[in-house]
């Protein structure tokens, strides 16, 4: 909750610098008079909603679009301290400003989001790698081998827990299943995870490789939305359960010792 308050906040802090600080620029620019050009001053508030356009906020960056034409035209055109356009020239301006605005905040959303997949991809490969050192090292016990790569598996698909358990999958006929192919399938059907989520009703099943054990996944209380890449990372991670340091002690092949 205090997360979404502090983001709130924020939000409105920028959309607050968007209505008011275009005003503060054209009023300044006005306040030079001749020693600067028209031209000059639409450079300078384009300047102003690139710089708000540029956090991502949508609303804020037309709201900068918008507030930067009124106050050109209210300030810098003909006549001056009206809301009134005589000019066709200021009226592209104004509508300019207005397509710049719209334009670069776009463009900083595509951007914000290229970021977030790349971070994501990042936390993905850390998760994997985490997971194959556990599997590859012997210094951790096998029961919290499991519960860290099940931790990962709940973090990548964006649930509410994951857990391990050893032995085959039970046959439940109501649970569904989390495939090596990244689908999920329920009583023998499809889901489409992209658009109906996780089952939240059942819980999701993802086993192990060799009848090792298998991964119970619950989503109760939030629907989530993995994306293929991530079903298939929690595969991978899942994978790791069969590579030698995850299994349990009775199963791994007894040490060498030299001949006497």
């Amino acid at each position: 909750m205090a997360t979404t308050d502090i983001r709130t906040g924020y939000r409105g802090a920028q959309r607050a610098v968007g209505v008011f600080l275009p005003f503060l620029v054209a009023a300044g620019l006005a306040a030079l008079g001749d020693r600067i050009t028209t031209a000059t001053s639409v450079l300078v508030l384009v300047l102003v909603v690139v710089g708000v356009g540029a956090a991502g906020d949508r609303v804020a960056s037309v709201l900068a679009a918008v507030s930067s034409g009124l106050w050109f035209d209210f300030f810098l055109t003909e006549p001056t301290g009206q809301f009134a356009i005589n000019d066709p020239d200021d009226v592209e301006v104004v509508v300019l400003l207005v397509a710049v605005g719209v334009a670069v905040t776009e463009i900083a959303l595509w951007g914000l989001r290229q970021q977030a997949r790349a971070a994501r991809r990042a936390g993905f490969l850390d998760g994997v790698l985490e997971s194959a050192d556990l599997a590859a090292g012997g210094d951790v016990a096998p029961d919290q081998a499991h519960a860290r790569v099940a931790d990962r598996i709940a973090e990548v698909l964006e649930v509410d827990r994951c857990r391990f358990e050893p032995g085959p999958v039970p046959p439940t006929a109501a649970a569904a299943a989390l495939h090596r192919d990244g689908s999920v399938h329920r009583d023998g059907v499809a889901v489409d995870v992209t658009r109906e989520g996780m089952p939240t009703d059942v819980e999701t099943y993802l086993a192990a490789p060799a009848g090792d054990g298998h991964f119970r996944i619950t989503a109760s209380t939030r629907v989530a939305r993995p994306t293929r890449e991530q079903r298939r990372v929690a595969v991978l991670l899942a994978d790791q359960v069969a590579r030698g340091g995850c299994g349990s002690d009775e199963e791994r092949p007894p040490a060498l010792t030299p001949a006497g």
